[in-house]
């Protein structure tokens, strides 16, 4: 389960979040490529945006799902 207090610096404040434990696998960006981006030199993703619509938010919980690392959080906030 992602930690909400160990969230990468660049996520976007609000309730989905990258934590420290992600493995720049590039799951979360093939499924929500506008709300997920990558920190190349650090070797992450992080939440560049929250999502905006329905769509987003489905597509945020089907990469929070396949996230092998469950690196992925949402606090619900």
């Amino acid at each position: 389960m992602a930690d909400p207090d160990n969230k990468q610096p660049e996520s976007a404040a609000g309730k989905y979040y990258v934590d420290t434990e992600c493995i720049d696998c590039d799951v979360c960006r093939q499924t929500a490529p506008e709300v997920f981006l990558a920190n190349e030199d650090g070797g992450y993703a992080y939440v560049a945006k929250q999502p905006e619509n329905d769509d987003e938010v489905a597509q945020c919980e089907e990469a929070l799902e396949a996230c092998p690392v469950e690196a992925i959080g949402n606090d619900g906030e």
